[in-house]
């Protein structure tokens, strides 16, 4: 990280020989032997990704693709998908063309392909890195065995603001964390080899601070300065680079005026110069045609616009293919920048081998025996269990016990197609397993289960249509609000407890999916007050893609499990964890409001000069606070209970002064003083007391997920370098300044016991 520096700090001339020299070590004499060889149509036309949709509807070779493809005018394919349509397709490509190019196949595995992990925000509240890289790995496995060759995954954008429907797609709000798990997707997909035949090209996206649009509404404008932008929104981007990353999409919304499609001092000046990706830029749908409507010219404008900014490969709206040749005779761009493109992609292609084996990931007897395996989907469920985070459990109501009547009932109890979430394109939905599916497999037989649905999941059937597109329809019932509600109340009336099911459906989050509203629906808050009033004990398993606004419930309802959507393995996995079978372990890492207006909100906030002085949230006029809210969230990031309990003590670190290349040891004793094994997140945070710019409160720079035995005592240490303390000050240079530190471990963001040390 040390080379985050931005440009003009170095001296040009020494920059400009280095990179030249870099770039003459780098040739690829089969690439640069292709590239000569190849026609000015030829080379634009490797830089043209349609989408493969009249493929999968038509034959594949009569096809207006098909034809292109022949033409060599066709550099990748978009969403094809089985190893029978892949392989005819790349066949018209090194058979029917004049260079013989084999194609990129892309497509979404954003957390899975046909085994479906939980929603990435959820994969990150396991806190289990080795446990996430192995999630992409298995996608990996998967996807390359059904004819994949490249993901557009990560994504890694920040977002402090759930309203966002894309924050399901994110690891949250911390840039720590966030980049942790960036490296980690990266090296599950992209393996050690490039060259081996289960793994495929990673693609970081969106490039760049797309979880920062304005109001929370998806594709709009982003406006942030350049230290927030290098300090809190960067890093997971960069740590993607530093892990190996083959491919960057650029993002949907503009920087400084400028969409982030043609924006040249963020894909060429920052993403190449500073950072040093070789690996080549793809647009994300359609990205340089909507540059028309931000106002940056017409098509031909545009696609020039995107070349010169340092975009390599056009996603499906041809404007590369269609203007280039047109804007070079023109003089609006050079040759030089087509040749550096394809190159790019030429080399891509090259390190997966497919000018070796263009059939490499086109073995149909692999995708039978390595695709949506018992041993796959056995993984997804014990992911899906570490994922999910348990927010309240008043009297320990959790785990139930194997006996009595169960009550299940709720809109999202019996829907195995809204399981995996948002962004499960591949996903065969209606195997997933539903939670009634699951909770009757897993109580055994001393265990009465009763259903009811008890609503709709909204008053409103059109929202109700909006948030359940992509076939995950929750088939509305048509009896009025009130039978069903009555038919509810008969079924809670004979349990012992009863377990609702409420939340969001799968596409109430994801892609175009912001709300303003992000609470429960009415309809499902006006059952759960019902079934409260019953007086039986009543567990919420909230399915959710983002954080909610639970103020109500965390008041009223006894015990709160978030289960996001946890995939292929939803219903088991869930019922393993409401059973005691697997104790909860996740923890939050975005936070969740008290109200819409607090939003944004995010644990590693700057103070004020007037910051509130009062530890119960009481309103203080002149201060940083609300008069009708408080200050602190419902739930903050890193938090989440357990069925034991832990106790930190013993904080302790072994030196009160760190001089320049030192690095000092920070312990903890961690004790489960509970009746149950159990995992715990210890978390570590420092705070810069004093710089030359503000410092958060607060800021991750460690993390352990330990497992302890009830009664059982661990040692953990943390060790804290100059790296950790580093930041970019007002000049963008990353630095530690000298000063004062404080250093808190525990079980999330608001812990208070500190030790303290000072940085020569």
């Amino acid at each position: 990280m040390n080379n985050w520096k931005t440009i003009h700090y170095l001296p040009l001339l020494l920059f400009c020989f280095v990179f030249t020299i870099t770039q003459a070590q780098e040739t690829n004499p089969f690439v640069e032997g292709l590239l000569n060889k190849m026609t000015l149509d030829e080379k634009i036309g490797q830089l043209n990704l349609p989408g493969g949709g009249d493929v999968i509807t038509g034959q594949a070779k009569s096809s207006d693709i098909a034809n292109k493809i022949a033409a060599g005018k066709v550099g990748g394919l978009l969403s094809l998908t089985t190893v029978e349509k892949i392989r005819e397709v790349q066949k018209i490509a090194v058979e029917k063309s004049r260079l013989k190019i084999p194609l990129l196949f892309g497509l979404d595995v954003i957390h899975g392909y046909k085994t479906t992990f939980p929603i990435p925000l959820g994969l990150s509240t396991s806190w289990d890195i080795p446990l996430i890289e192995k999630t992409a790995r298995m996608a990996a496995q998967e996807a390359s065995a059904d004819g994949i060759n490249w993901t557009f995954s990560p994504m890694v954008d920040i977002s402090r603001d759930p309203r966002w429907g894309r924050v399901s797609e994110g690891s949250g709000e911390d840039p720590y964390l966030g980049s942790e798990i960036a490296k980690a997707m990266v090296r599950g997909y992209q393996g050690d080899d490039l060259t081996k035949n289960n793994t495929i090209i990673s693609c970081v996206k969106h490039f760049a601070l797309y979880g920062a649009s304005e109001a929370g509404r998806d594709y709009n404008t982003v406006d942030m300065g350049r230290i927030r932008m290098y300090n809190e929104y960067l890093p997971p981007y960069k740590a993607a680079i530093n892990a190996g990353v083959g491919s960057v999409m650029a993002s949907f919304n503009e920087i400084d005026g400028i969409p982030a499609t043609g924006n040249k001092w963020l894909l060429t000046d920052l993403l190449r110069k500073q950072w040093g990706f070789e690996g080549f830029v793809v647009t994300d749908y359609t990205g340089i045609n909507e540059m028309i409507a931000h106002g940056m010219g017409d098509l031909q404008t545009t696609s020039a616009l995107a070349l010169n900014a340092g975009v390599d490969m056009d996603m499906v709206g041809e404007g590369f293919l269609t203007t280039l040749s047109k804007s070079l005779a023109e003089g609006k761009i050079k040759i030089e920048q087509i040749d550096n493109a394809v190159r790019r992609i030429l080399k891509a292609k090259y390190d997966l081998g497919l000018f070796d084996d263009p059939y490499k990931y086109c073995e149909v007897k692999r995708a039978k025996k390595e695709v949506y395996t018992k041993e796959n989907r056995d993984f997804a469920r014990e992911v899906a269990t570490q994922s999910m985070v348990l927010l309240k459990n008043e009297n320990q109501l959790l785990p139930l016990k194997r006996t009595g009547t169960i009550a299940l009932v709720g809109p999202l109890a019996n829907t195995s197609e809204n399981m995996a979430g948002t962004w499960s394109v591949s996903t065969e939905q209606s195997k997933s397993i539903a939670l009634l599916e699951g909770i009757r497999e897993a109580a055994g037989k001393k265990v009465k289960i009763t259903y009811a649905k008890g609503s709709n999941l909204t008053y409103d059937p059109e929202l109700e249509e909006n948030a359940t597109m992509f076939g995950k329809s929750l088939n509305r019932d048509n009896r009025s609000d009130a039978e069903l509600l009555n038919e509810a109340l008969e079924v809670a009336e004979k349990a012992d407890v009863i377990v609702a099911a409420l939340g969001e459906a799968a596409e109430f989050s994801g892609e175009s999916s912001s709300r303003t509203n992000i609470e429960i629906p009415q309809v499902q808050k006006d059952l759960l007050n019902a079934l409260l009033k019953t007086g039986k004990p009543v567990v919420l398993v909230l399915f959710t893609g983002r954080p909610l606004v639970l103020k109500e419930e965390s008041k009223t309802v006894p015990a709160i499990l978030n289960v996001w959507f946890p995939g292929s393995e939803a219903g088991l996995a869930i019922s393993d964890v409401l059973f005691g079978d697997v104790n909860p372990s996740g923890k939050l890492t975005a936070t969740f409001p008290q109200s819409v207006g607090q939003i944004p909100i995010y644990y590693n906030h700057k103070n004020t000069g007037r910051p509130l002085q009062n530890k119960e949230g009481k309103f203080e006029k002149f201060t940083s606070n609300y008069i009708d809210e408080r200050n602190e969230p419902v739930y903050p990031f890193g938090y989440g209970l357990s069925y034991t309990t832990f106790k930190y003590e013993n904080l302790n670190i072994s030196s009160d002064t760190m001089l320049e290349n030192d690095s000092l040891a920070v312990t903890v004793n961690v004790t489960n003083t509970g009746n149950y094994d159990g995992k715990e997140v210890v978390q570590l945070y420092i705070r810069d007391l004093v710089g030359s710019v503000t410092r958060p409160v607060k800021e991750l720079k460690g993390f352990q997920k330990i497992a302890l035995k009830k009664g059982e005592t661990k040692k953990v240490t943390f060790i804290l370098t100059l790296e950790d303390l580093k930041f970019y000050n007002y000049n963008l240079d990353f630095v530690a300044e000298p000063g004062e530190f404080e250093v808190f471990v525990g079980g999330d963001s608001n812990v208070e016991q500190k030790v303290t040390f000072t940085l020569k």
